[in-house]
C-alpha cells in the first residue's frame, strides 16, 4: 500500500482547504484510514478516521466540527475537508491506512503518506 497526500498550502485564518490521500494497492478499499498532523516541536496527533466502507467515522473532540473526513472507494482516495482554519492548525498533515477503528478511537496502521504542509496565516 502506498499513500500520497496532496492539497496542502498556505491559507489565511478562517479559510478552507481540502486534503486528499490517494492510495494504491489492491487492499486499500478494505482497510480503515485516518488523518494525523504534526506541528513543529510536537508529537503526531490523530484528527479523524474512517472505516473501510466509509460508514463509520471518528473525530477528535478538539476539532469542534471544523473538519470532515470522507472517502471515495472507487477512487481509492480519502479526503479531509478543513474549514474555519486557525493558525494553530499549521502542521504537516499525514494520512494513515491499515489501522483499527474501534472503542471510540483509531489505532494507526502500518502505512503512512509522506505528509503535506498546511500553513495558516493570521
Amino acid at each position: 500500500v502506498q499513500l500520497v497526500e496532496s492539497g496542502g498550502g498556505l491559507v489565511q485564518a478562517g479559510g478552507s482547504l481540502r486534503l486528499s490521500c490517494a492510495g494504491s494497492g489492491s487492499t486499500i478499499s478494505l482497510i480503515a484510514m485516518g488523518w494525523y498532523r504534526q506541528a513543529p516541536g510536537k508529537g503526531r496527533e490523530l484528527l479523524a478516521a474512517i472505516s473501510a466502507g466509509g460508514g463509520t467515522t471518528h473525530y477528535q473532540g478538539f476539532l469542534e466540527g471544523r473538519f470532515t473526513i470522507s472517502r471515495d472507494t472507487a477512487k481509492n482516495t480519502m479526503y479531509l475537508q478543513m474549514n474555519s482554519l486557525k493558525p494553530e492548525d499549521t502542521a504537516v498533515y499525514y494520512c494513515n491506512a491499515g489501522g483499527a477503528l474501534y472503542s471510540g478511537t483509531y489505532y494507526w496502521g502500518d502505512y503512512w503518506g509522506q505528509g503535506t504542509q498546511v500553513t495558516v496565516s493570521s
